[in-house]
């Protein structure tokens, strides 16, 4: 029998470029570095994916790059009876040498308020052809994977800035385009006429207000005929050569305010972030806000109202007006209503278990994520520290998710069906240093009155005494014990908890408290927050 000893000796898989981006068709070389191994003669042992037999020396080469080659590199070196530690895991992202670009219909160089515009996502093959999905970021869009590659809209002012995509392949999560350059859209303040006469002999066309001319402080003149306006009132054009003269008909330009909903969603659940907006367009003019609703709880007279944590007090119909700062007897008409609807009742009968039943891990921890509910068909997914979202578990078998931790399997977490039911979602967090220790807190939001235990932990020994608890950054425990219990849990407990333990801190997690009202209540989008702007599934 060969009895192989463990070695500290720190392993590392580096690229051996300075390129921060790896393309298809490159070559590339990722090489095993063992720290303190001078002298010795090594065997390296490789896990990567798409591969049936790594290479045994100290460099992993690979020709013709393709997306499959994405995923986690690791390695560990033998020597003798000497046996290294795994790597932390590096993960190589090879994107498709396919340029995406952003283009818009109409192709307007300026686009008015209510106009309907679509943005598309083209992607410009490069050779190799393929299914996509799209990824879209704009300034108020939340980034999420799509089959869908134009977005629709109406223009308003929150319309304008700037938007970008990009795109991978359907059956590969972890490879794609870069980010196409910015398309930026002007979204005017201001309302459009078109003098629409249908005149022969090229009519020289003027607008009037209230039968005077407009002259060019009154209106912007465009070469296409079209005028913009920023008072609201009825205009007319006319055209024509001496006599007749023709007129259109009345058009009519107003400043009546839009009630938006952002996010804009179809249901809106308890405990959910909303926030309902006024939006007027007259200009530069100065406004102050008048709402009127029929919901349990008033709206302030602001042009915005954040409810941050919505209840089915919240519902009802909301509508606003607006009132000159520097004329408090012009108003403008009322909005028309817009219904907001909140749900007390999230039905999911999706639930997700976490093994260890901890949030934080040590590298290389095994961590099975295990989905359950009257369903065959699930997909855990994943919403990372860099605002991606991935839709598959890499290593799925049946209903569970088996992850060899890493860095980047710092994320959120949630199970979904195939017929789109979803589990609440837990946040994982993955410990760099391997010396230092990690709270050890539970998973899931813990129910008022309940009990709890937080311990600290090394990889090396799981009981430990004399630890400093932290609650909010406030030293809340200092003595001999290794636990902080809480024998019934209050609304005043839920924070940041974090352990000391020699000198050395852990990572700081969250512990939610819910009443026992909440205990059906999903927490998918406050839990993704803590990480990004909110992503709705």
């Amino acid at each position: 029998m060969v009895l192989l000893i463990s070695v500290s000796n720190r392993v590392n898989v580096k690229l051996q470029h300075s390129w921060t981006q790896i393309f298809t068709g490159e070559t590339i070389t990722l090489r095993c570095e063992i720290q303190g191994g001078e002298g010795k003669v090594w065997k390296y042992e490789w896990t990567a994916p798409n591969t049936n037999s790594p290479p045994t020396s100290s460099e992993y080469r690979i020709s013709r790059v393709s997306v499959s080659h994405s995923g986690d590199y690791r390695c560990r070196g033998s020597s003798d009876y000497l046996l290294t530690g795994w790597s932390d895991a590096f993960r190589l992202t090879v994107s498709f040498s396919n340029k995406v670009v952003v283009k818009q219909q109409p192709n307007w160089p300026q686009i008015f308020r209510g106009k309907t515009i679509t943005l598309t996502c083209e992607v410009q093959e490069g050779g190799e052809t393929t299914e996509w999905e799209y990824e879209w970021r704009g300034p108020r869009t939340a980034t999420q994977w799509t089959h869908n590659n134009d977005v629709t809209f109406r223009v308003s002012e929150s319309s304008s800035g700037d938007y970008m995509c990009k795109s991978r392949r359907r059956d590969d999560s972890y490879s794609s385009t870069e980010w196409s350059e910015a398309f930026t859209l002007s979204g005017s303040s201001k309302s459009c006429l078109l003098c629409d006469l249908h005149l022969t002999n090229t009519p020289m066309l003027t607008y009037e207000k209230s039968s005077e001319a407009l002259t060019t402080q009154d209106a912007v003149f465009h070469s296409n005929g079209q005028i913009s306006v920023s008072q609201e009132g009825l205009y007319r054009c006319r055209g024509g050569r001496g006599n007749p003269v023709y007129y259109t008909e009345d058009i009519t330009a107003s400043n009546r305010p839009v009630v938006t909903l952002y996010p804009n969603w179809s249901e809106i659940y308890r405990g959910e972030t909303i926030t309902v907006r006024c939006e007027i367009h007259g200009g530069d003019t100065e406004w102050d806000y008048e709402w009127e609703t029929n919901s349990r709880i008033k709206a302030p007279n602001q042009n915005e109202y954040r409810i941050r944590s919505a209840s089915s007090s919240n519902s009802g119909n909301y509508r606003c007006k607006g009132r000159m700062k520097s004329s408090q007897h012009k108003t403008t008409e009322w909005s028309d209503s817009v219904t907001l609807t909140v749900s007390d009742n999230v039905h999911s009968a999706a639930s997700l278990t976490v093994s260890p039943d901890r949030v934080q891990h040590f590298t290389s921890d095994s961590v099975s994520l295990t989905c359950e509910g009257n369903f065959t068909e699930w997909r855990v997914r994943k919403f990372s520290e860099d605002g991606r979202l991935y839709s598959d578990c890499r290593r799925m078998t049946g209903s569970t998710c088996n992850i060899n931790t890493s860095k980047s399997d710092t994320a959120v977490y949630w199970c979904e069906s195939g017929s789109g039911e979803f589990s609440s979602a837990v946040n994982i967090t993955v410990q760099n240093d391997g010396n230092g220790p990690i709270l050890v807190s539970p998973v899931h939001p813990v129910t008022e009155g309940a009990s709890v235990s937080l311990s600290c932990s090394l990889r090396t020994q799981k009981i430990l005494s004399n630890v400093f608890f932290y609650h909010n950054d406030k030293l809340i425990q200092n003595d001999t014990r290794g636990e902080l219990k809480i024998s019934a849990v209050s609304k005043s407990d839920e924070g940041f908890y974090k352990c000391q333990y020699s000198g050395r801190e852990s990572a700081q997690s969250w512990m939610s408290v819910k009443g026992e009202q909440d205990q059906n209540v999903l927490f998918l989008i406050i839990a993704i927050c803590c990480y990004s702007n909110c992503v709705r599934s």
